[in-house]
């Protein structure tokens, strides 16, 4: 097997190893018409966007100025759940209207919002823009990986459809949140993780910003990656990771650092926390149980770094998990 197979299948089989750790779960999905002018906003705390121009176009704001023209066919995805707003091409102010609220207020899953649309007093033959508008939720949002994607991954479209590798998804989720039936949700849930996957992995392939999902392009840096989330309780050091990736540890060090984001021993030692959080929160394990399966052979150690960095003993984190479950 040639490097570049080899170096695709650590990325393919560490991509899917973090993708269970964060715990992807959808929140649902509704089917937007659009008249214009329009200005919807999506800021719920917690959520991730997902959106998929099936006609028509409209520009995407954040709240920083950035504006990114979408037209049909088109996907975006927000992995660290930024606010943003969808409005109408050079709709710059004007009343906002909250997605969530939207979609609270509205029974099934068929939305309307903006200026008039087909069948309405100045109306159009049909909406100006249609978008299926979604969101998932991170079960472990302080997992380090999420630190490495990017605010938006944009999929575009091609003459007007998506991708052929997204095609199929998309008509499918697009048909289930307009006239889905009973079971509906599910077949949503079902179609969102592979959607969300599918342009994850595109975005190993196309994406310039440094970050985690970039680190899945160097062989040297996946390898050293696969490593750690394989093993995360061995007693790992600079050196041994360098020699895990085949580098002399310089080389290594600047070459982690250059393609994540961050030195390697500041990533491993959030990864840690994270799993001990989960172990603590999830498991109920003792705190050596705990310090042992992420790598610290002391218990007081490990209950030190863990206070630097979460800001509570293990102990004390973990009855407070207790209390909120009951």
């Amino acid at each position: 097997m040639g490097v570049r197979e080899t170096t695709a299948t650590v990325s393919a089989d560490l991509l899917s190893a973090v993708l269970r750790e964060l715990r992807l779960e959808s929140a649902g999905y509704r089917w937007l018409e659009l008249g214009a002018p329009f200005r919807v906003g999506f800021d719920r705390p917690g959520l991730r966007g997902v959106h998929h121009v099936a006609r028509g176009e409209c520009e995407l704001a954040l709240d920083d100025g950035t504006v990114l023209p979408l037209a049909t066919g088109d996907l975006v995805i927000f992995p660290r759940g930024d606010a943003h707003v969808l409005r109408s091409p050079g709709a710059r102010g004007g009343p906002v209207t909250p997605g969530f609220e939207l979609a609270m207020r509205t029974p099934g899953t068929r939305l309307r919002a903006g200026g008039p649309r087909a069948g309405e007093p100045g109306g159009g033959a049909r909406a100006d823009a249609v978008v299926v508008c979604g969101a998932f939720v991170v079960g472990e949002p302080d997992h380090p990986a999420l630190r490495g994607l990017p605010r938006i991954i944009h999929v575009p479209g091609v003459a007007g459809h998506p991708p052929p590798w997204l095609a199929s998804l998309l008509q499918a989720l697009a048909a289930e949140a307009f006239d889905g039936g009973a079971g509906s949700d599910l077949v949503m849930a079902r179609l969102s993780d592979a959607l969300i996957i599918r342009a994850l992995r595109h975005h190993v392939s196309v994406g310039e910003q440094p970050g985690w999902l970039a680190g899945l392009r160097d062989p040297y840096v996946a390898a050293a990656l696969a490593a750690l989330h394989a093993d995360l309780g061995r007693e790992w050091t600079v050196a041994g990771l360098a020699a895990t990736a085949g580098l002399s540890r310089a080389a290594f060090s600047a070459r982690f650092t250059r393609h994540v984001g961050e030195p390697a021993m500041r990533y491993l030692l959030t990864l840690r926390m994270q799993r001990a959080k989960t172990l603590l929160r999830d498991e109920q394990a003792t705190v050596a149980t705990v310090a042992a399966r992420v790598g610290y052979r002391s218990e007081v150690a490990f209950a030190a770094a863990f206070r630097r960095e979460v800001g509570l003993p293990p102990g004390v984190y973990r009855r407070s998990g207790q209390l909120l479950q009951e």
